[in-house]
């Protein structure tokens, strides 16, 4: 009974100290609401204070910034709902940063003082319009003074650089032939194996004598995701008395981004000199505005580097119906977005083509000093290019580290049911969306290896309705089990509830699905099961995982915490992986497919 009391205590200690944090509101966008224990709603204010059972309504592409004290934490509130703080500092899409003694110093003295801090507020859901600004202290205003003076001194800098590469553009062109473009590897696919129904049953009465896969060399590593590139200094807010918006859509996302008459210029010809005085042009501070509205939707919308050059894209076109002028603002605002970008021209035709660090298959490219550049839109075999460098251009990634923010059009919900576990019976429907920017997404690996390319795939985060539906759905059904009870149902879930078939039946070739595609076409293959499958460990097990490269199939291994669980396996450092495959159908966790006992493997770690 002591015991009993003393565990009550200190609950409740943990439970008051809990509701004792105090989060003070540092920054507003958008018309964001609260309710406090009262339960009466009210407009978030500046320097109000949250607990964690507030209440916040944050809409769609509104943003809340909190200080932790206690903590030494700023934490950036971006995941749209309605639900209370304590939620919402457990969603991934909301982001944590560490302070150092001297930033927290300073956001205190913002709180405490009449130092300058915002609210912002939308004249649309993409746009921001106004900020205004409450009274500032001298030390705060002698502050802005420094500000400003260093802002004009980025802003000439920047100036300056664009100007120096005009003047090279006047005469650093050379005539390139293409590189042919590099073919996906395509090989015979292994045929799925099915196990009997009258034998699965007998399944559960035999042990498996596990025996070691034999891999290949060490497993692979992916790379370390680098930051987006930014631009080579701060771009200054340019003040303008009317302001003018150009409307489009990305990927079915209305957008709007200012963009005004000054900005509009004209390609007479495609001289060398024509391009360098109409560079030179946009050097203006006029375009500032325009280059800070694509990069905070970058940044609200959690776009990867390949997203954001397709906004690029849409912006341009929406500007200018004729291509050399949108093809000229797009290259521009890449550069100066801090993108690796050349200029390139064939005829009357105006190209850009970016670099990337990823072997693109299927395009043509060319090197540049040792760098491969493809070009954007459609292939070209031969160019004329403008090999001069931008200061601290950095290459395009084709990685998608976080769950883009797109518009929501769902598909038809699908029926997705397991054929052995009557109760594994989910629906699950996508955004339609997301599956078009996932259509035309570029197909690549890095460092010359196969299997980068399904890592690429399997580590892109599950959009978040899909995580808030359907992984949902499949938590609530493996809810007490074991990790191995959990992986059975898990595993026949996706040998049974999808449809096998080539993809060169379907598609006229290879082709690897991100998760959601599984969730949506009608049919998939061994390596599109292994990829939702190993998505599905690690959102729901919070297992290790890792794939498995036979000669023509793909399968995968997990990493269970206990070592009770037997079957066929990868050893990976001091690891144990037990091998689980989405296309051996009606096999067990631990089952090797037939016809890849005697195979030797390749691994590939996933994140």
């Amino acid at each position: 009974m002591k015991r009993l009391f003393l565990t009550f205590l200190l609950m409740a200690a943990l439970l008051v100290g809990a509701s004792a944090q105090k989060y003070v509101v540092l920054s507003v966008t958008g018309k964001v609401t609260v309710e406090n224990d009262g339960g009466r709603k009210h407009d978030l204010r500046l320097r109000e204070e949250l607990g964690l059972l507030s209440v916040i309504n944050l809409p769609y592409k509104a943003q809340v910034e909190l200080l932790n004290e206690q903590e030494k934490k700023k934490i950036t509130l971006k995941a749209p709902g309605k639900t209370s703080l304590a939620n919402m500092l457990g969603d991934r899409q909301n982001t944590v940063m560490d302070l150092t003694i001297e930033y927290l110093t300073y956001l205190k003295d913002r709180v405490r003082s009449n130092g300058e801090m915002t609210s912002r507020r939308y004249s649309d859901p993409a746009t921001v319009t106004r900020e205004v600004a409450v009274a500032k202290d001298p030390f705060h205003a002698q502050f802005d003074k420094f500000r400003q003076e260093a802002h004009a001194k980025y802003e000439k800098f920047r100036q300056e650089a664009i100007r120096k590469y005009a003047e090279f553009v006047r005469k650093a062109w050379a005539e390139f032939g293409a590189e042919p473009p590099r073919p996906k590897p395509h090989e015979k696919e292994v045929k799925p194996v099915v196990i009997p129904e009258e034998e699965q049953e007998k399944l559960d009465l035999k042990p498996i004598q596990g025996v070691p896969v034999k891999i290949e060399g060490e497993p692979i590593v992916m790379p370390d995701i680098k930051p987006q590139p930014k631009p080579i200094q701060p771009i200054k807010e340019q003040e303008q008395e009317t302001v003018e918006y150009v409307d489009f859509t990305l990927f079915g996302t209305p957008l709007r981004v200012r963009f005004n008459g000054k900005e509009q210029f004209q390609l007479d010809d495609l001289s060398e000199n024509t391009i360098a005085d109409v560079y030179e042009q946009l050097a203006s501070a006029d375009f500032n505005n325009t280059i800070r509205d694509c990069l905070e939707i970058r940044v609200r919308h959690q776009l990867s580097d390949w997203a954001y050059m397709n906004l690029l894209e849409a912006l341009s076109k929406a500007c200018f119906s004729t291509p050399n002028e949108a093809t000229l603002l797009m290259a521009y605002l890449a550069q100066q977005s801090g993108y690796r970008i050349r200029l390139a021209t064939s005829g009357d035709r105006l190209y850009m083509l970016y670099a990337t660090e990823h072997m693109i298959y299927g395009r043509g490219y060319y090197t540049l000093n040792g760098t491969d550049f493809y070009v954007y839109g459609e292939d070209a075999d031969h160019l004329k290019i403008c090999e001069v460098n931008y200061p601290e251009e950095q290459s395009m990634s084709l990685f998608i580290p976080q769950p883009m923010l797109l518009a929501e059009e769902r598909t038809s919900a699908r029926e997705l049911k397991s054929r052995r576990y009557a109760d594994m019976d989910v629906t699950a429907d996508v955004n339609k969306n997301l599956l078009d920017f996932y259509e035309h997404y570029p197909t690549s690996m890095i460092g010359n290896d196969l299997m980068s390319r399904w890592a690429m795939y399997a580590n892109v985060p599950f959009d978040a309705n899909i995580s808030n539906t359907l992984v949902a759905q499949l938590r609530k059904k493996i809810s007490g089990l074991n990790e191995l009870d959990a992986m059975e149902r898990l595993l026949n879930w996706v040998q049974t509830a999808f449809v096998y078939e080539y993809d060169d039946k379907v598609w006229g070739g290879d082709r690897a699905f991100f998760p959601e595609e599984t969730l949506y076409y009608p049919y998939c293959d061994c390596e599109d099961r292994s990829i939702l499958l190993s998505r599905l460990v690690r959102d729901l097990l919070g297992l290790k995982c890792v794939l498995i490269y036979y000669p023509g199939h793909l399968a995968m291994a997990v990493r269970f915490n206990s070592d009770a669980v037997q079957g066929d396996y990868v050893v990976l450092g001091n690891e144990r992986y037990i091998v689980c495959d989405p296309t051996y159908i009606g096999a067990r966790v631990g089952m090797t497919m037939p016809g890849m006992d005697n195979q030797t493997a390749k691994a590939i770690l996933l994140q």
